[in-house]
């Protein structure tokens, strides 16, 4: 009978051995998987990064390019119609139009219906503004991105996982006063419109 209990009891701690095996085994499986999920997961979100930047990068040419074509089509209309008075004018005066319907001015102002006042300026001043600010705010979004891609290369637990990933290339427009003023980090100069010399 004791060998019995002997056998027992060494059959139990092989069963017992078996089970702890089994389960350091699930344990060392589950870790492997959560540890790819995490991958994954943080290797997406900087993929998705990358990918957003590049197209808010997009997004601010396509801004700029709006800005002065918008500009330079309203400013056209004013060209347009300073050409057309130039046109005019030497016809004006050897009289080409004559006198019928009120005379050339009377004419040319009937043909080409310019509009002098400077509500065109307004316009423009306007529409300056507005594309500047659009502008302003493509860049800022586009400075977000780089910022979450950063943060994400350089935090810890993604760090793990994209930290040798290479470094997201944005360019940002300024103007060189701004540059030369950070560069110096003094700015003299606050007169809104400039000396008079």
């Amino acid at each position: 009978m004791q060998k019995t209990s002997k056998e027992n009891i060494i059959r139990k701690k092989g069963i017992s051995m078996n089970k702890t095996l089994l389960v350091i085994v699930i344990a060392l499986i589950g870790i492997g998987a959560v540890g790819g999920v995490l991958w994954v997961s943080a290797s997406n979100r900087e993929v998705g990064l990358r990918n957003r930047a590049s197209a808010q990068q997009s997004v601010c040419k396509m801004v700029y390019d709006e800005t002065w074509k918008i500009i330079s089509q309203k400013g056209q209309v004013k060209s347009q119609y300073k050409d057309d008075f130039k046109d005019i004018f030497s016809s004006l005066m050897e009289g080409r139009y004559g006198n019928e319907k009120g005379g050339s001015l009377m004419k040319w102002i009937q043909e080409h219906n310019p509009d002098f006042d400077s509500s065109m300026y307004k316009s423009i001043q306007i529409s300056i503004e507005e594309q500047r600010h659009k502008f302003t705010e493509a860049q800022k979004m586009l400075q977000d991105i780089k910022l979450q891609h950063d943060n994400m290369r350089t935090q810890y637990l993604d760090k793990l996982f994209v930290g040798s990933r290479p470094e997201l290339e944005i360019t940002i427009v300024t103007s060189s006063k701004t540059e030369d003023i950070f560069k110096s980090a003094k700015e003299d100069d606050i007169s809104i419109f400039g000396e008079k010399k």
